[in-house]
């Protein structure tokens, strides 16, 4: 009997190396400076109560912004805006991610204004009138 819990203990022990050293080949180790900017995940349930954000299409990350210091060894405090006042402004490493900027991410304003009045949306205009009255006065 005691043969047949050494066996399953090796077993069991041979199965939780293979996984550890599979998670420690992916895990990255993320260290943050003050001053830095990045991006704040959230949850797609979560997220459509704090932070106003809702539906399939809504954004895995939100932001960017700044951090303003280090709080413990993985967590670390966000300079959020006033809209998001009722959020706690510290967050785990693991909800963080670096921002890169880049040039070729930002649009001019003026191209957004390169469509047609039919091309602006794809609901017809007597549906909207009869949504958003207020917007036709």
């Amino acid at each position: 009997m005691t043969e047949k819990v050494k066996m399953i203990q090796s077993r069991m022990r041979a199965a939780q190396d293979r996984q550890a050293k599979y998670a420690n080949i992916r895990r990255r180790p993320l260290i943050f400076d003050k001053g830095d900017i990045d991006f704040l995940k959230i949850s797609p349930f979560r997220g459509t109560v704090r932070f106003g954000k809702k539906g399939k299409l809504s954004p895995r990350f939100i932001g960017p912004y700044e951090i303003l210091e280090r709080v413990g060894d993985l967590a670390y405090r966000l300079a959020l805006p006033p809209a998001l006042s009722g959020v706690h402004d510290v967050f785990h490493v693991s909800m963080l991610r670096k921002y890169h900027p880049d040039p070729s991410h930002v649009l001019p304003p003026d191209e957004w204004n390169r469509h047609g009045v039919e091309e602006a949306t794809w609901e017809l205009e007597d549906k909207m009138r009869q949504k958003y009255p207020e917007l036709f006065k």
